[in-house]
């Protein structure tokens, strides 16, 4: 998230915030892909973290991208936490411990999606070069301990921190050391939202299992393929995870909301200024809670739209569906993640094919496969057989989605060839995080300072 929204529409009704949701629903032919990569700085000299502040650091490379690009600064009281594409087309944002995101512009074809990652990497690589400074792209940091990893000056980060010890045991480590690939997608109607949402939040876990490679902690073996999909397991589970009621067949924007209600808030903005309003619902919000508290206690829109933010389930519901289960990795895993949902949502053969293939999954036998992955990865037993078999049938129909789509580049291929990562997964029977294991005790001889050298862009 680079900016926090400010939009002072007041709020009287709980229908609102539904309309609000729904406001998203838009014509087929308006359907786009949005993007979002992480990535982990550090100095090629020693594989160290790069801090925030410095002639070399992470707000000196904003600073040089800024000047590059003609971005809009944005920024939190006197520091560049990121930037804006004037014209909404993009951000760049920092997460808590520094990784570096670019939030894409809403594409329509993951033809575009690679071209705009090639460029933005390109880019950051001219900035970052002269200060020593490469990326890494796997899915957790492999070396550095929670206190070794820097904390950017960021006022919602800041509330965060001092919250999440108290509901979870990991997530100071999904803040400050994982890495993620996502894909923002559109939907046209309640229905159509509703089918997606079910698909989709029933398949997070195999997105896991397919990209996980977040194999080392601290240096060393973790004993898990996917440890960013461990720590969401125990990260504020309030407001992370699967929802049950989007197993239902009757669920709708209203359903959202009324769960979104209920979760406690982290902050508003007023003045500029974050308030820690992690005591209260955004409900007992609507209902006065903070009056008397601060000075404009009345709810906004842009509270609401910024409380949506700060939701994390598997799939996340804004005027968008947010696909967030996969690890950071490589650069042909940045197209490969969204090339996989757009095959499988965009087409309606292909969402109906995919909807029939987990109709009758329950939440429970979801649930435990979402326990079971970030361990066993795509071995995983799901109804008496490895996840590996699922996944060929659902890479299936991503895949005829993908031909469906027709939508092709220059050299008349289409889009099924940003697949070709999971198809090398599937033929070797080995995820990226299992790749990395044998390089450990391999060639890399029980280290993992090789990682930088070799999974860097």
């Amino acid at each position: 998230m680079a900016r926090d929204t400010t939009d002072q529409t007041p709020l009287s009704s709980v229908q609102e915030l539904t309309d609000y949701l729904a406001a998203g629903n838009k014509p087929r032919e308006k359907f786009r892909i949005g993007t979002e990569h992480e990535k982990f700085a550090f100095f090629r000299a020693d594989n160290s973290p790069v801090p925030y502040f410095g002639e070399a650091s992470i707000s000196a490379l904003l600073q040089g991208l800024q000047k590059k690009s003609g971005w809009d600064p944005i920024t939190d009281g006197d520091n560049i936490i990121g930037l804006g594409e004037p014209k909404g087309m993009g951000a760049i944002s920092i997460e808590p411990g520094g990784q570096f995101e670019l939030s894409g512009a809403p594409l329509e074809t993951i033809h575009e999606t690679c071209k705009e990652s090639n460029a933005h990497l390109a880019t950051l690589r001219e900035i970052a070069e002269p200060m020593g400074i490469r990326f890494l792209g796997i899915g957790g940091s492999p070396k550095w301990t929670l206190a070794e990893t820097p904390a950017m000056p960021k006022s919602r980060y800041e509330i965060m921190t001092r919250y999440m010890p108290k509901v979870g045991a990991k997530g100071l480590d999904m803040m400050y050391r994982t890495c993620t690939i996502q894909v923002n997608l559109d939907f046209s109607s309640e229905a159509d939202m509703r089918k997606k949402m079910r698909v989709s939040m029933k398949l997070q876990s195999l997105a896991t299992a397919l990209f996980a490679s977040s194999p080392f902690t601290e240096g060393k073996l973790n004993g898990l393929l996917s440890w960013r999909g461990d720590i969401w397991r125990d990260t504020d589970n309030n407001r992370s995870g699967l929802l049950d009621f989007t197993f239902r067949d009757d669920f709708g924007f209203h359903d959202y909301a009324e769960w979104a209600l209920d979760v406690p808030m982290y902050f508003v903005v007023r003045d500029g200024h974050y308030h820690d309003c992690t005591h209260v619902t955004f409900r007992q919000f609507m209902n006065g809670a903070l009056k008397g508290e601060i000075a404009a206690w009345e709810p906004t829109m842009g509270d609401w739209t910024n409380h949506l933010s700060t939701l994390f389930p598997d799939v996340r519901l804004k005027r968008f569906l947010e696909m967030r289960g996969a690890d950071g990795g490589p650069w042909r895993r940045i197209c490969g993640l969204p090339a996989f949902w757009v095959g499988l949502l965009y087409d309606d053969a292909a969402l109906e094919d995919a909807d029939m293939l987990t109709k009758d999954w329950t939440f429970e036998e979801v649930n435990a496969l979402r326990d079971a992955v970030p361990a066993q990865g795509l071995r995983a037993k799901f109804r008496g057989h490895e996840l590996y078999e699922t996944a060929r049938e659902v890479i299936a129909v991503s895949k005829a989605g993908l031909r469906a789509r027709n939508k092709l580049n220059r050299e008349g291929q289409d889009e099924t060839i940003f697949l070709a990562p999971l198809d090398e997964v599937m033929a070797k029977k080995a995820t990226l995080a299992e790749d990395l294991l044998a390089l450990y005790h391999g060639r890399w001889n029980g280290s993992v300072e090789p990682v930088f050298e070799e999974y860097q862009y």
